[in-house]
């Protein structure tokens, strides 16, 4: 009914009609007209079609109206990605979102001018709301009560009514839940009510439930999914897989096996082996089998696939499935059987695949490395045919390596910070963690399994979710070379690949290279799943999924169904997959962000307090009139130094060069600069941190490489990419999941 509806109102020779005449033109009879009504409302909730005056319905894109999910930054400019494949992304002014919200479905009336190269658009109607309830403080006017969001992205001002049956009386200046509940138009302030009051924002604990709250992410799994959890572990008393689940498997016990792992990781997905046969390699990359233990439709299923992957915050982590089954029978912990579903390669000499196959099997891993133990054994001779192995393994990576940046991978590499919490949950230590040769080894083979899984889905043409990094649009390429070459820097055409990695290449040789390289990254798409294989970008692949770790997230769990079952996924069931996981993974990405942002900033405004702020190595960024914008790596945040915080001297700015000139002591601030700095003021609402020139005698001494330890590694194994903060004060360091 729902194609002949689409066919009829796409037909060229169709006028605009009413129900009563559609039900005519359809052939329907009259007591089917609530069926046919019901059918309206929801291809009109879709955005399929759009109800004009005299309640007549024509197809939304013949009125120029695309529907989307729309994104607003935090300056208010909104981001529309549209439903249909194919569209490119609208842009939507500030004055032109209407009351949507950030992630709300909406239809766009686009703005159809000559020769225009770029989408841009309205937005007439909110569809769907993504969400309702919002994280705030209470405050009172003279007249009445409202709640500021938290998110700057948000309204300015929710009106609310005097809380009833909240568990407890708030107080002005509390953090509290509201949610809207009426919103007309642009022009006049939302409307909720509170429902439920989470105390004062000093107070211990309410820090990290905002962000929870905030992000709606829940505290503790439905009864149902934690029995179904307990009731498979518990048919297997051992904590292991019974012999009859091992008997149709490649046995793979024998095997030198290995998995390498943060120091405080508890889910282990992946493991792996290789030997030498003649002048080939042999290379087994195994990965837990989540599919045998999670069956689709499952309470389990269904669950995890709400959540879409685990969520890492600074305190602790949300898991994509109950620890019965992530952090035990699952988890390839060593000395235990497990059930894994396995690549196998033949590789040359020089690391180029000869042959893969792929096959459920059954491992029993010999040893667990942590990163920082990894590493330490690479650096001294092998003592044992373990180690022996781990020193094989990370001489071919480094060649997979090499061909694969040979082949147009771009080094995007940024070193990450780790923040450690005291029993309080106040910030201890904060470390600063490298890409180093140990996080590669597993790196490189990890890519290599999601490209060769992608190849195989690709050559069976079975539906399924893809790991894409669309090419960045070319003007976003133009303007951030015309920047670049402002710097006196030589750029060629950035839509060339080699160019793009000749200069990064340079980069990585001069001072001002780090702030330019933060430009780069502000031009590249976010990475996503979609059901086309559209390559991936960043990495010059034009195959590629997600395979390597179904226990943190919903995308490698279906691409493993895919593979090995014989049932097929539906094309639009892939798609809606694709786009809820897709939102999942950004609404984790920024919950982690925040969870780090307000452990921070405590932390900074407790300096501020002690009157004694530690001094910090910074980058500048960006110059303006008003100051300049600096990169602090050893806080994972970027701030502005506002030429308000040097009471010493008065500075010009000149626009052409791009640079500040100190008026009295003639000193030059210009990008690229290294500086040192400590912390001025902190706004924890605004999200905006501000630093201050210190002399340069306070300059901080850096731990010595060998003493920093690893963080939590990318889930996915891909090179760790991180995007340039989108305002002062906001950490880049986890936003690399943004890109992978």
């Amino acid at each position: 009914m729902e194609l002949k509806l689409l066919k009829l109102l796409g037909s060229e020779d169709y006028v605009p009609s009413n129900v009563p005449e559609l039900l005519s033109q359809l052939g329907m009879k009259p007591n089917q007209q609530q069926v046919l009504q019901s059918l309206l409302k929801t291809l009109e909730k879709q955005g399929k079609i759009v109800r004009t005056k005299g309640n007549r319905y024509i197809v939304a894109k013949e009125a120029d109206l695309v529907p989307g999910v729309i994104q607003i930054t935090r300056g208010g400019r909104g981001f529309v990605q549209p439903d249909e494949a194919g569209i490119t992304e609208i842009s939507i002014s500030d004055r032109d979102t209407g009351t949507a919200m950030h992630g709300d479905r909406v239809l766009v009336r686009l703005d159809v001018k000559p020769g225009q190269t770029d989408n841009s658009g309205s937005v007439v109607r909110v569809l769907e709301r993504k969400r309702t309830q919002f994280v705030g403080t209470l405050q009172r006017s003279k007249q009445f009560l409202h709640v500021t969001p938290d998110d700057p992205r948000l309204p300015g001002a929710i009106y609310v009514s005097e809380p009833r049956d909240v568990g407890r009386k708030p107080n002005v200046g509390d953090k509290v839940v509201v949610e809207i509940t009426q919103w007309e138009s642009k022009q006049t302030a939302p409307e909720g009510e509170i429902i439920e009051v989470l105390g004062p924002p000093d107070e211990e604990g309410v820090d990290m439930l905002s962000v929870l709250r905030h992000y709606d992410l829940p505290l503790h799994f439905p009864k149902n999914v934690l029995h179904e959890a307990q009731t498979i572990a518990k048919s297997r008393p051992d904590n292991q897989p019974s012999a009859q689940e091992c008997a149709h498997r490649v046995d793979c016990r024998p095997h030198n096996v290995i998995t390498i792992d943060p120091d405080d990781a508890k889910d282990f997905d992946d493991a792996i082996c290789i030997q030498k046969h003649g002048d080939q390699w042999q290379l087994w990359v195994h990965i837990a089998d989540v599919s045998h233990y999670v069956l689709p439709g499952s309470a389990l299923d269904v669950e995890a696939r709400k959540r879409g992957n685990s969520t890492y915050l600074v305190d602790r982590v949300i898991p994509m499935l109950p620890e019965a089954l992530s952090n035990e029978l699952c988890s390839l912990k060593p000395n235990v059987d497990r059930l894994t579903k396995c690549v196998e390669f033949v590789l040359s000499k020089d690391g180029s695949v000869v042959s893969s196959k792929f096959y459920a099997a059954v491992i029993r891993s010999k040893r667990r490395f942590t990163y920082k133990e990894a590493f330490a054994a690479i650096q001294v001779p092998p003592a044992n045919e373990t180690e022996q192995m781990l020193h094989d393994a990370h001489a071919m990576a480094q060649k997979i390596r090499h061909h694969r940046f040979k082949n147009g991978s771009l080094d995007l590499d940024f070193p990450e910070n780790k923040i450690r919490l005291d029993e309080q949950g106040k910030v201890l230590r904060i470390e600063r963690i490298e890409n180093d040769v140990s996080h590669q080894l597993i790196e490189e083979y990890m890519l290599l399994a999601n490209e060769a899984v992608a190849g195989r889905l690709m050559g069976l043409n079975r539906p399924s979710v893809y790991r894409i990094h669309e090419s960045p649009k070319e003007k976003r390429l133009n303007d951030y070379r015309e920047d670049v070459l402002s710097h006196r820097v030589p750029c060629g055409n950035l839509t060339h690949r080699p160019e793009v990695q000749k200069l990064l290449s340079k980069l990585g040789t001069l001072p001002i290279g780090p702030a330019l390289k933060i430009g780069f990254l502000r031009s590249l798409m976010r990475a996503r799943y979609a059901v086309e294989p559209l390559g991936h970008y960043g990495l010059a692949k034009t195959k590629y999924t997600h395979f390597t770790s179904p226990i943190r997230r919903y995308a490698d769990l279906v691409v493993h169904r895919s593979l090995f079952d014989k049932v097929e996924l539906q094309v639009g069931i892939a798609k809606q997959i694709a786009d809820h996981i897709s939102t999942t993974e950004k609404n984790s990405s920024d919950a982690e962000r925040d969870s780090k942002e307000v452990k921070l900033y405590a932390y900074l405004k407790a300096q501020i307090a002690s009157k004694k702020p530690q001094p910090y190595a910074a980058l500048v960024t960006d110059v303006r009139n008003f100051g300049f914008f600096v990169d602090v790596p050893d806080l994972g945040l970027s701030g502005v130094v506002p030429l308000s915080a040097i009471p010493d001297d008065f500075f010009i700015f000149d626009p052409a060069t791009r640079q500040l000139t100190g008026r009295h002591t003639r000193r030059v601030i210009r990008l690229g600069d290294n500086l040192v700095v400590q912390i001025y003021k902190v706004d924890s609402f605004k999200k905006q941190v501000d630093f201050m020139l210190v002399p340069s005698r306070d300059r901080p001494t850096r731990q010595d490489r060998s003493e920093r330890q690893e963080r939590r590694g990318p889930p996915d194994r891909e090179p760790r990419q991180t995007a340039a903060p989108r305002k002062p004060g906001h950490g880049h360091k986890r936003a690399q999941k943004r890109r992978k």
